[in-house]
C-alpha cells in the first residue's frame, strides 16, 4: 500500500489501498492501532483519492486522537489483571507476585515486559481451561484442543474439529468477560453458527450475557494497547 501524509498538526499518515471490489472511496481508522486506510476503486486516481482524504482531515484527526494511548509494559506502568489495574513494581526472588493492586516483577528492567506477558499467558491458560471445563460439563461436550494466541480480530474461535482458540489478553478483562467468551466458544461445539439456537445454548450454560458482550464491543480493543515487545 502506498503511504501518503496529510500535513498539519498533527500530520496524518494515510495508507492508500486499491481494491477491485471497491465501488466507492472509503476511509477507515483502525480501532486497534489508529492506522488510517484509504480504499479506492481501480478507476480512481491517487490525486482524486487524496483530495477526498484532505476534505476529511479534521474528522481523521479527531478519530486518531480518540485512540487509546499505547502503554509500554515496564516498572511503573499499570496493567489490568482480571479487570483490576495492577501497578508493576520491582519484586524479590524469582517469581512474580500478584497483589490486589500491584504486580511485583523481579529481575532486570529489560526483562519486565517478557515476564509479565508470560505470567498473563499462564494465568489465562489456567482460567480459560477452568471455564471451558465448567461450561463444557454443562453442555455435555468438551473441546479436542485449547490454544492461546494474541489475536486482534477475534477473542475466540471454534474449529469444525472442536478445537477452541482464545486470546490470552482476555485475562486482563474482568472475569465475567472471560467467562462469557469461554461459554460462547463452548456453545459452538454444539451449534457452529450464530443462530437463535446457538444463543439459547449460551444462555442455558452461562446465563445472561448482554453485559460482558457489550463490554467487549465497547472496550475490548483497549486491551490491545498494552505493548509487551518493541
Amino acid at each position: 500500500m502506498a503511504q501518503h501524509i496529510i500535513p498539519g498538526t498533527p500530520p496524518v499518515s494515510v495508507a492508500l489501498r486499491r481494491s477491485s471490489r471497491a465501488r466507492r472511496i472509503s476511509l477507515r481508522v483502525s480501532r486497534l492501532d489508529g492506522k488510517v486506510t484509504l480504499t479506492i476503486p481501480s478507476s480512481v486516481s491517487e490525486r482524486e483519492a487524496m483530495a477526498f482524504a484532505f476534505e476529511k482531515q479534521d474528522w481523521l484527526r479527531k478519530q486518531v486522537a480518540q485512540q487509546p494511548e499505547t502503554v509500554v509494559v515496564s516498572h511503573g506502568a499499570s496493567v489490568p489483571v482480571a479487570g483490576r489495574p495492577r501497578l508493576i513494581v520491582p519484586g524479590a526472588g524469582r517469581s512474580l507476585r500478584l497483589g490486589s493492586d500491584e504486580l511485583a516483577v523481579p529481575g532486570k528492567p529489560e526483562q519486565v515486559a517478557r515476564k509479565v506477558q508470560g505470567f498473563l499467558k499462564e494465568l489465562a491458560r489456567h482460567r480459560l481451561a477452568e471455564a471451558v471445563d465448567h461450561y463444557g460439563a454443562r453442555l455435555g461436550r468438551q473441546p479436542t484442543k485449547l490454544t492461546l494466541r494474541d489475536t486482534r480480530s477475534r477473542w475466540g474461535s471454534c474449529s469444525s474439529t472442536g478445537a477452541l482458540m482464545f486470546s490470552w489478553r482476555l485475562v486482563m478483562a474482568a472475569p465475567d468477560v472471560l467467562d462469557y467468551v469461554a461459554a460462547h466458544e463452548v456453545a459452538h461445539l454444539k451449534e457452529m453458527n450464530h443462530s437463535q439456537a446457538f444463543w439459547n445454548e449460551v444462555t442455558v450454560i452461562h446465563g445472561p450475557y448482554e453485559a460482558p458482550r457489550r463490554w467487549l464491543r465497547d472496550h475490548g480493543q483497549e486491551l490491545h494497547r498494552y505493548q509487551f515487545a518493541a
